[in-house]
């Protein structure tokens, strides 16, 4: 079986983020930069099912030159192989445009795809559309917050987790996947794996390759964009209250003000 699994760097979740005054994207050189967690779930998902059907796994970004450590990252985890989609005309480009452009690079994948898995959404934009998405662009069935994944011969089954309870949903492969977070514990990857992942191959391929045309995606064809944004106010210090024996009373009357109660 062979299972693509789309992964992202992303801003370190515990270091200060921005964005750029010019265009209002992300500035993703001001801040420390990880594959995101959600996606090593999702890796380790897809480990776990080359482990009981064989097969490999494939990752596959969308990202600058940087987010080749994402890569390793991946790769030292135990994946197999790697596809990186980068051209700096990617710049900008909003989740629909991502989408597209994934559903594009997935086709270039050697040996094709049983399964894509995918983390239900990343850190920095938290869209939560974009696998969802990519299944659509590609006509393939697409099962989100899976809490468990499993593969009987051409069939896969997840176990939904949402806010409104729990469902089984099956699909015929090939299909989307997107993991939730609580799918998993992802391994830590050890010292004869980070050695391995040097080793391993990794395509870069540009939009051409991908077939790709510039206008698909970019900042100017985006179909969102930010209008404004303002720096995230410093933190003010807070109210003390005394107890005179209308404590209570006090908090109370501070919580209606702040529409809280």
């Amino acid at each position: 079986m062979n299972i693509v699994v789309l992964v992202k760097q992303v801003p370190d979740t515990y270091s200060e983020r921005k964005l750029n005054s010019s265009d209002g994207t992300l500035d993703r050189d001001a801040t420390d930069a990880v594959l995101d967690e959600i996606n090593e779930r999702a890796v380790e998902a897809a480990l776990q099912l080359k482990e009981a059907h064989d097969g490999t796994v494939t990752v596959l970004t969308m990202g600058p030159d940087r987010a080749t450590d994402a890569i390793r990252k991946a790769l030292s985890m135990g994946a197999d192989k790697a596809v990186h989609l980068s051209d700096e005309a990617l710049h900008g480009s909003c989740a629909v445009q991502t989408a597209r452009a994934l559903a594009k690079a997935l086709g270039t994948v050697d040996g094709g795809f049983d399964l894509v898995v995918a983390g239900n959404e990343a850190s920095d934009g938290r869209s939560a559309a974009v696998p969802a998405m990519v299944a659509d662009v590609l006509g393939l069935p697409s099962l989100t917050h899976a809490r468990e994944v499993t593969v009987d011969g051409s069939t896969v089954t997840v176990r939904r987790e949402t806010d409104d309870g729990v469902t089984h949903l099956t699909a015929e492969l090939p299909a989307v996947v997107s993991v939730g977070e609580k799918i998993n514990e992802p391994r830590y990857p050890s010292f004869k794996g980070i050695m391995a992942a040097k080793k391993k191959p990794v395509s870069t391929i540009s939009l051409a390759d991908a077939g790709i045309d510039p206008s698909e995606v970019g900042l100017a064809n985006a179909l969102t964009s930010v209008t404004s944004s303002q720096p995230k106010p410093p933190k003010s210090a807070g109210e003390k209250i005394e107890d005179e024996g209308d404590g209570g009373a006090k908090v109370a009357a501070f919580l209606v003000s702040q529409k809280l109660i």
